[in-house]
């Protein structure tokens, strides 16, 4: 079928390759980044990727239009990934993905970072992780409380992880949806509203 604009729509034919939900090639940073697109979009939240701030040491200027960065360094450690304002409250949180099967490493989790989820916390925002099980397609929302305990024995014991049947129990499970991949504000709305 050709349209009035004359772009030509997709084959229909079952040729085409069609992924599963578990293999759509997705990462969930850009799951998550969709997601907040959508409530944007939607005027629902604004919640956005924090950049890393990054010294600039060398570039390449072969010509204005062709500038290469060639040598740059963190200027800082960053502390969560996301955060933004939803219904009034600050949001903030860190995305992480795990191809382990039975639990959550915490070495994926920097000292700085559990620093910045407690002020939050102290502060009254709304903070969690978001945690995605590769291994089984699962995506969990933990409260940044029901992390900290694990942090601390980690420091206390040299506990290594936080079993998966913890996540799955303490957590909330976000399904998969097509416009808010992520819904974790369906999550919030349920712990807070």
């Amino acid at each position: 079928m050709n349209y009035p604009n004359g772009k030509r729509s997709l084959p229909t034919n079952s040729n085409l390759t069609k992924q599963s939900f578990s293999n759509r090639g997705m990462t969930l940073e850009e799951d998550i980044n969709l997601t907040n697109q959508y409530y944007l979009d939607m005027d629902l939240a604004i919640i956005h990727k924090k950049p890393t701030p990054i010294q600039i040491v060398k570039v390449n200027y072969p010509k204005r239009s062709a500038a290469v960065i060639t040598e740059a360094y963190f200027k800082q450690a960053s502390t969560t990934d996301y955060n933004g304002i939803y219904r009034n409250r600050y949001v903030d949180f860190e995305a992480k993905e795990t191809k382990n099967k039975t639990s959550f490493p915490l070495a994926n989790i920097h000292e700085h970072q559990i620093t910045h989820m407690e002020s939050v916390v102290q502060h009254g925002g709304i903070c969690f992780m978001i945690i995605h099980f590769a291994s089984h397609n699962e995506t969990y929302y933990l409260e940044a409380d029901k992390l900290l305990p694990y942090w601390y024995e980690k420091a206390a014991n040299g506990r290594k992880s936080i079993p998966y049947d913890y996540i799955k129990q303490q957590g909330y499970f976000i399904p998969f949806k097509y416009q808010a991949r992520v819904d974790y504000l369906s999550i919030i709305d349920q712990l807070y509203f």
